[in-house]
């Protein structure tokens, strides 16, 4: 049941609910699966724990609205959602740079490992710059 007007929150709601949705796919996936090992793979339990109490921030500012509460503390409400998605972005970016970039840079082959690191580097400045837009 959706606490919030579906026009003026669905976006937002869907959006972190299909992020969530996603990462727990991944998450439930078989040990025996072949699916590729990402940099905060050892670390899952611990983003999804984060992401569903995100989640529950959503849900709670969505409920102040309905509620009519006062604006300045939706307002708060939204700038503590928006720090804990940044840190968690922040820990995304830390993972890949430790494991992928590093992992490209155990490339054998030097003209591959070159590429390979460059590749990985630009994913984390692309990543990092939609993170400042």
């Amino acid at each position: 049941m959706n606490l919030y007007p579906h026009r003026v929150y669905g976006q937002y709601m869907n959006a972190i609910q299909e992020a969530v949705d996603a990462v727990a796919a991944e998450h439930s996936a078989p040990a025996d699966a072949a699916a590729p090992r990402h940099g905060y793979t050892g670390n899952k339990d611990a983003y999804l724990r984060r992401l569903k109490r995100i989640e529950g921030q959503v849900r709670g500012i969505a409920r102040m609205v309905d509620e009519d509460k006062y604006c300045i503390d939706i307002l708060t409400q939204v700038a503590a959602v928006t720090k804990a998605l940044h840190a968690v972005s922040l820990g995304l970016v830390e993972e890949h740079i430790g494991h992928c970039v590093v992992g490209a840079a155990s490339e054998p082959d030097p003209e591959a490992r070159a590429e390979a690191i460059d590749a990985k580097v630009k994913e984390a400045a692309d990543a990092i710059g939609r993170l400042l837009r």
